[in-house]
């Protein structure tokens, strides 16, 4: 499953097997395989504003998670159940996590930012039996918990009382010896909700054997890590798939140490302070988190930078924004691709020559992906058609959460639907256009959002952009965009005009927006891709009244 450090893409590619064990435990790999050895290497390091930042081994992660997975299992929690995670980047979540792993039992990782519908929806449809959260979480459970008949157990890494339980006295009154669950790579540990940027969000089942299918990606992306001083860092939630697979769970079974912090609202400073102060090395940041790093002037010189690989995800990257990690970090960008349902199957690697602006990357070994029409037949280079992805893959979700319809609908033969459209170039690069549902039709022709977003954020009044289909009788629909201003700009109709133009003279007559709003907020789902279906059912809902 690792990656043999090379220089050409093509042979690893053509020489790579997958050797996922028969018994496998998530749990396992990412604390007690390291302590067994080496007690004492750093796993875990947390950023503090006021500069005392903690730390903690890999002896005490498996010792901690050991002690709290008893302490799961004197509340009557067992192999399958659901076990909830309301929690922000913090070392107790992390030893949640393996606790749960090692157990058997099933990790439901849930956002800080959810609303209490959102949370409600999601412990209610998971069936969760526990949940561990903190003063902040207990706040917003308080008023849905009596709608939450399954939900048993209230476990608190804050202010514990009545009949919620401490997270540190748990942890305090338990055996810190365990004897982790005997799973297979298609046990079910792990249960993350599809984003809802479509529809309802829903509950991707995975098996243990989804970390061990990450590691080859995540040594692409990050030129073959480990290596001496790796460090890891995310600014994205590890409720998300993005900061939990991307940069959490297969940084640890690597031996690198990951960086967390308590921040739920990103900060273009704070973000740089966090990295210069903790000497970062690889970096897992998304596309919106990247262009509001923009708004940041001359970073390096500020920031004492030790960055060698940055991987990026979620959504589009964009030309302009991989042109200005490039030369003002002085880092290529390595784009990579995948979804909740099965993720991190296309990547980027620039030391291995594989980096185009504007496209995703090529199919990460291990992993065959295609670009498929409506039938399942894969399309001819060039041809815009649906990116899927061939099972068996070790990445691969086991299933939609009480929902065998659905899972079905996901498959067309062999291969798993991603929604989302692209095409392939005859040197393998994928271009991504975006999901299906956000295409625009416009006088006959079928325009993606994404590249019309990538130009408008390269004006420098625009900190973000969506660009969306709005009705018009004439030309079907017309592409409109909504604008996030960069500070000290007006929102006036001569700068809505000079948006316009900006993408009519960069792109084409056709692509250009007709209409430009100017909003102060952008929708973004708690993983910070766009909401563009927010904005379009509005422009419905408006030509409908």
């Amino acid at each position: 499953m690792f990656l043999p450090d090379s220089s050409s893409y093509e042979r690893i590619f053509r020489n790579f097997s997958w050797e996922i064990p028969a018994t496998f435990n998530i749990g396992r790999a990412v604390s007690d395989d390291w302590a067994m050895h080496h007690p004492g290497r750093i796993c875990l390091e947390h950023f503090s504003p006021d500069g005392h930042h903690l730390s903690m081994t890999y002896g005490e992660l498996s010792a901690r998670s050991a002690a709290f997975a008893n302490a799961l299992i004197s509340l009557g929690i067992g192999p399958g159940d659901r076990v909830a995670l309301l929690l922000p980047q913090s070392f107790e979540t992390v030893i949640a996590h393996v606790a749960i792993y090692k157990m058997g039992a099933i990790a439901l990782p849930l956002a800080l930012l959810f609303g209490v519908e959102a949370l409600e929806y999601r412990l209610s449809a998971a069936g969760a039996k526990a949940i561990v959260t903190n003063d902040f979480g207990l706040s917003r459970l308080e008023e849905i918990r009596p709608h939450l008949p399954a939900l048993e157990h209230v476990v608190s890494t804050g202010i514990a009382s009545g009949a919620v339980h401490s997270f540190a006295e748990l942890v305090a009154a338990h055996p810190s010896v365990f004897e982790v669950a005997d799973t297979g790579p298609d046990t079910p540990a792990l249960m993350i909700f599809t984003s809802g940027t479509t529809g309802p969000p829903k509950g991707a089942l995975h098996g243990h054997r989804v970390l061990p299918g990450h590691i080859p990606g995540f040594q692409m992306v990050h030129d073959f890590l480990p290596k001496p001083g790796d460090k890891m860092w995310t600014p994205s939630d590890w409720a998300w798939a993005g900061g939990l697979l991307n940069a959490l769970l297969p940084a640890l079974m690597l031996g690198v140490p990951v960086v967390s912090s308590a921040a739920q609202k990103f900060d273009p400073g704070m973000a740089f302070r966090i990295m210069a102060e903790m000497q970062v090395k690889n970096a897992f940041i998304p596309p919106t988190a990247l262009r509001l790093l923009k708004s940041v002037e001359k970073p390096r010189e500020k920031y004492d930078l030790v960055l060698r690989s940055i991987g990026s995800a979620g959504e589009s990257l964009g030309r302009e924004t991989y042109e200005w990690v490039k030369t003002t970090l002085g880092i290529v960008p390595n784009e990579f691709y995948g979804q909740t349902e099965c993720n991190f199957v296309l990547g980027s690697a620039a030391h291995l020559g594989v980096t185009r602006a504007g496209a995703i990357g090529r199919p990460v070994p291990g992993h065959r992906v295609a670009i498929i029409d409506d039938d399942g037949r894969e399309v001819r280079v060039g041809v815009t058609g649906q990116v899927a992805v061939a099972r068996p893959d070790p990445v691969m979700f086991l299933g939609y959460w009480n929902d065998e319809d659905a899972t079905t609908r996901k498959f067309v033969g062999d291969w798993m639907k991603t929604g989302d459209l692209g095409r392939q170039d005859e040197d393998g690069f994928v271009e991504f256009f975006g999901r299906d549902d956000d295409v625009i039709t416009s006088s006959g022709y079928r325009i993606g959002p994404a590249e019309i977003e990538d130009c408008l954020v390269g004006h420098p009044a625009v900190r973000l952009a969506a660009a969306v289909g709005k009705p018009d009788p004439l030309r079907t629909e017309i592409v409109k965009a909504f604008v996030v201003l960069t500070d000290g700009y007006a929102p006036t109709p001569a700068l809505a005009a000079e948006i316009s133009d900006w993408v009519k003279n960069r792109l084409s007559m056709h692509e250009y927006p007709r209409e430009v709003e100017f909003i102060d907020e952008m929708p973004l789902t708690t993983s910070g891709k766009v909401i563009r279906r927010l904005l379009r059912d509005r422009e419905l809902a408006v030509a409908a009244a």
